[in-house]
């Protein structure tokens, strides 16, 4: 993708990102695609005492978030049903709980603590969001596929056609050609497992092996219980929306598939525990035998 460009690699919200296109970006693209991260990491950020995110954490009330918020919210919204409250932006004061908190302690304060009940202290109408007591947001699930797919929106408007987003490994391809992904073995980083050609798409992935810390502790926490999910190891998710790839990519850890598929044009692969897989009919990938 990028032999007549030049790869743009950076860092922003904590991740490692590069945009490869077929044209080099010119200094002032650059310069807006890290502004847009920026405004996106001052919203949303659980990490950073600035960030809106922080702030209802300290004080309950009403919020203007920027105009992504709508979309996230009613995804968010969606996924919180079809997985009986076990996903969830409430997550955030769990994942403290257990260490993954701003200041990366990854000493568990005690034991898992469910997260708040949505219906019972928050509401989510469009960009206004309104907490009835201090919470902590946590759109882990879902926002590094919504800023992928935000940066896409600003190499489209700047008339970039063909290009790559990689935001550690979410991925929004568009254009023409094809881009060969391989399928990151769970246990074994410089294994894959498969590949799949992206083309016009996002690809998305979630595992258990990432962000571990402690005996047993990972990121992907349930949030009716707190407690990290033991079934599933890893997920991959295609879809036209990084945002959507990448929470269906950890509601997979909750719902079969099929069950999401009833809601979601979509395409997935999930490896369980045991070592066994299931997968779409229609998933685009190649797995090795």
């Amino acid at each position: 993708m990028s032999a007549g460009g030049e790869d743009f690699a950076f860092t922003g919200i904590g991740t490692h990102w590069v945009i490869s296109a077929a044209l080099p970006l010119p200094p002032s693209l650059r310069a807006r695609l890290k502004d847009r991260v920026e405004r996106f990491d001052a919203a949303w950020s659980r990490f950073r005492t600035d960030s809106l995110v922080a702030a209802m954490a300290r004080e309950p009330g009403s919020y203007s978030f920027p105009e992504e918020a709508a979309a996230l919210g009613g995804l968010y919204a969606t996924l919180y049903r079809m997985t009986a409250g076990a996903m969830t932006p409430l997550i955030g004061g769990s994942l403290e709980r257990l260490g993954y908190d701003a200041g990366y302690s990854l000493e568990p304060a005690g034991p898992p603590l469910p997260a708040p009940a949505w219906e019972s202290v928050l509401a989510w109408e469009g960009t206004t969001v309104t907490a009835g007591t201090p919470v902590v947001l946590d759109i882990g699930a879902a926002g590094k596929g919504l800023l992928v797919d935000l940066l896409a929106g600003e190499l489209a408007a700047a008339g970039v056609e063909d290009f790559v987003v990689d935001g550690s490994g979410d991925l929004l391809a568009r254009g023409t050609e094809s881009v060969r992904v391989g399928l990151e073995h769970p246990y074994d980083p410089a294994q894959a497992i498969g590949i799949v050609d992206l083309a016009d798409r996002a690809l998305c992935a979630s595992a258990a092996n990432r962000r571990t810390w402690g005996d047993g502790l990972h990121h992907v926490l349930d949030g009716t219980t707190g407690q990290p999910v033991r079934t599933a190891v890893a997920t991959w998710t295609l879809a036209d929306s990084a945002m959507v790839a990448d929470a269906l990519a950890t509601a997979l850890f909750f719902v079969p598939g099929a069950v999401l598929e009833e809601e979601f044009d979509f395409s997935w692969l999930t490896v369980f525990s045991d070592g066994s897989a299931a997968w779409s009919p229609g998933f685009e990938g190649t797995l090795f035998s």
